[in-house]
């Protein structure tokens, strides 16, 4: 089958980390965002290409992709942010059978073996029961657990499984047909939305099955980031240091190979890339790039990018990459 990724867009909620790093490429718990989702689904899935759909900081996904994956890549650039059934259009020429289309703004505990296990469906889409449905999308599923409509953002409880991002369509060529029913109309909300074309394909006879998934973790956001990587590091992602001086290590934290700790409390739930050192600070709940230094801080729930350089701050910060960020000695505690 074929997957496609849409990428292109800006990540302005993580802004300023994303000004340098596309949002998929931010690293969780020692690994980029999006890599987590693709290496699962070539682990699990007979994946015959990869499908790129780029725009903001492009050259860095495909030096990325071309650097870690062996698999066939294509990439495609979207120059207008016109939705993600504009994004997916882009596609259609790489795309001649089956297809699976995820976007990577969330990691997910999705079991992909029903593709394969029930080949009579015509497709299948995931979704998270949750108790904030007025924020989401929504599917309405029939008696049979397919699919009917997605109402977005409901006022009322209809349903409380929210679109997670994540679908697989067998026939591709009434997929496009209902993108192209889609891009024929006026776009709601400035945008293109490709769940307008899965109801085309609905309303066409599909049958498109419901899939719940165990677990949906955010990663648009400074502090469902921090909430992921505190997940990550609880369930086996993390990594003590072999030795760390005369500092106190309260787990679980992810400390990479190559970065220094000394005089300091690291941890719990915090994320250190390689080459960082980390002297005299206090840290808690936060994400710190590679070969950043850190001195005499304070911090929780910070979003620290790398090569930055911070010395006696207090609280939460989130700075990108390159910054540097000094107070008087002492500070306030």
């Amino acid at each position: 089958m074929k997957v496609v990724i849409p990428l292109a867009g800006k990540g302005t909620r993580l802004r300023p980390h994303t000004h340098t790093v596309p949002k998929p490429l931010l690293e969780v718990a020692g690994k980029a965002v999006m890599d987590y989702v693709v290496d699962d689904v070539l682990e699990r899935l007979d994946v015959e290409q990869l499908i790129f759909i780029t725009g903001h900081l492009k050259e860095q996904v495909e030096a990325h992709v071309k650097r870690r994956y062996a698999v066939s890549s294509v990439f495609v650039e979207q120059k207008v942010q016109d939705g993600t059934a504009g994004a997916i259009k882009l596609a259609e020429p790489h795309v001649d059978g089956p297809v699976l289309i995820i976007f990577v703004d969330t990691l997910f505990d999705a079991d992909l073996s029903v593709i394969n296990e029930r080949p009579r469906a015509d497709g299948f889409i995931w979704a998270k029961e949750v108790e904030d449905y007025q924020r989401f999308g929504v599917i309405v599923k029939d008696g049979e657990g397919c699919m009917q409509k997605i109402v977005e953002k409901p006022r009322t409880p209809i349903s409380r499984l929210a679109n997670i991002g994540l679908y697989f369509l067998r026939d591709q060529r009434l997929l496009f047909e209902g993108i192209d029913d889609v891009l024929a109309h006026e776009p709601k909300m400035g945008e293109y939305f490709l769940t307008d074309a899965l109801q085309y394909m609905i309303d066409r006879g599909a049958r498109i099955q419901v899939c719940e998934v165990e677990g949906w973790y955010d990663c648009g956001k400074p502090e469902t980031l921090l909430a992921t990587n505190r997940h990550l590091l609880e369930t086996g992602r993390a990594l003590r240091p072999e030795s760390a001086a005369d500092s106190v290590i309260v787990d679980p934290v992810r400390i990479e190979p190559g970065a220094e700790v000394s005089g300091s409390r690291i941890g719990p739930n915090v994320t250190i890339g390689h080459g960082a050192r980390i002297r005299g600070s206090v840290l808690v709940d936060s994400i710190v790039g590679a070969d950043t230094v850190i001195d005499d801080c304070k911090l929780r729930d910070s979003l620290v990018g790398s090569n930055a350089s911070l010395r006696g701050l207090r609280g939460t910060v989130w700075l990108g990459d390159h910054s540097e960020v000094a107070v008087g000695s002492g500070g306030n505690d």
